[in-house]
């Protein structure tokens, strides 16, 4: 067995209990809805209303589509996150930028976060968007980003204007995420079916940082979007700390998150040099990674000679990792054929566009690359618009990246 730092060791040993339990507990909520009605961009969209209605989570078909790409805007700057607001507009996070931007009838325009201290280091800067469910009424967005001078990375809920021209800050919802040199910044957001906000990670590269329930590193976690508050069916919700807010932890840097029509969250996971994961997340569950002093890499992703039950990816890239970052899963719908209900994976370094389909037991059955999809270099994440179609943003740089329309047929 490897040797366990000693905090590392008390976090397992007192907690093997919750872990396992949470093992027999997938987070799973009734699939949610945009604010257009139609399901969430990081849901499947065609997943029925009624919770008592088993949605659907397989392809329609055994027909594998042929797919057209349209490049809806050729002037982005790493964009992060993308979502569909309706009307033929795209609201758009770009990394490096720290703005907002707007693509409609195919055109950009900045709108400005008002009285923002966004922090941008290496992997770290304006990143995760999230659309509030009362967005037509309310006008609320969530981002997640580096702030003051890489004080912390932080959750901020803001208010966009009727015009949609400038962004005021509501309130921070929750803060004090770690930072290092920009190093594993992560921070994907989305909103579940019940309305809780879910908050992926980063370890910000240190060694404690995945393992330890003082921190909001390396973890999954859950609030509501409206208090910030730790989210009441948390695993830890009524302890003291950061642990209320954690829902899964040993994680390295969690690039996606994304809700399937069941209701169960999946993450996705940059790995070292080997396992890039997509992780299916259990409340309470214990993900296996462990640097140990150093911040030695080398070690798996999952480490199964940790104390506890560690829960072993779905899908992982092996080795070498082709390094993933957002996805979303497919709509089930019938023109999607054989990649409805899948995974769809943006890919970085392999540059690729990754479909991954699961039984509904969780159990990988296919893993596909089309071709369509190679031709446009680094791959940042995807989204679901609101008609069913995908939305791929590229992270190339040099103020030329695309935000690309993936239609089936």
């Amino acid at each position: 067995m490897r040797a366990v730092p000693a905090l590392a060791s008390a976090i397992i040993l007192g907690l093997s209990t919750a872990a396992c339990a949470g093992s027999s507990s997938p987070a799973t909520t009734p699939p949610p809805l945009n604010p257009s009605g139609s399901a969430s961009a990081n849901a499947s969209a065609s997943a029925p209303s009624s919770s008592s209605t088993p949605p659907a989570v397989l392809p329609t078909s055994d027909r594998v589509p042929k797919l057209d790409v349209e490049v809806v805007n050729d002037e982005l700057d790493h964009p992060w996150d993308v979502a569909d607001l309706g009307e033929g507009r795209f609201l758009l996070t770009e990394r490096e930028r720290a703005v907002l931007s707007l693509v409609e009838n195919g055109q950009r325009r900045e709108i400005p976060l008002e009285d923002n201290d966004i922090w941008v280091s290496g992997e770290t800067g304006l990143m995760g968007l999230e659309i509030d469910p009362g967005f037509a009424e309310n006008r609320r967005i969530y981002t997640c980003q580096g702030w003051n001078g890489g004080e912390d990375v932080r959750v901020i809920s803001w208010t966009l204007d009727a015009g949609l021209t400038r962004a005021t800050q509501e309130r921070t919802l929750l803060d004090g995420f770690p930072t290092s040199s920009g190093r594993h910044g992560g921070c994907r957001l989305l909103i579940s079916a019940d309305g809780a906000l879910w908050v992926g990670t980063g370890d910000a590269a240190n060694e404690e940082n995945p393992r330890s329930l003082k921190s909001f590193g390396g973890k999954t976690l859950r609030l509501d979007p409206k208090t910030g508050k730790p989210w009441p069916g948390n695993p830890w919700a009524g302890d003291e700390g950061p642990r209320r807010y954690i829902t899964s932890f040993g994680h390295r840097n969690v690039q996606g998150l994304a809700q399937r029509a069941d209701g169960t969250i999946w993450g996705i996971e940059h790995g070292t040099d080997r396992d890039d994961e997509v992780n299916q997340i259990t409340l309470g569950g214990d993900y296996g990674y462990n640097p140990g002093s150093g911040y030695d890499e080398s070690v798996p992703m999952t480490d199964q000679d940790l104390p506890g039950k560690q829960i072993e990816a779905k899908w992982d890239s092996g080795n070498p990792t082709v390094a993933t970052g957002g996805g979303s899963f497919i709509p089930v719908q019938e023109r999607w054929g054989a990649y409805g209900g899948a995974l769809a994976v943006a890919v970085l370094k392999d540059s690729e566009l990754r479909i991954l389909s699961f039984a509904k037991s969780g159990k990988l059955t296919e893993d596909r690359s089309p071709e369509v999809m190679r031709g446009y270099g680094r791959l940042r994440t995807v989204s679901v618009a609101s008609d069913g179609d995908l939305l791929v943003t590229t992270d190339n740089g040099g103020g030329e990246d695309l935000l690309l329309r993936v239609t089936p047929r």
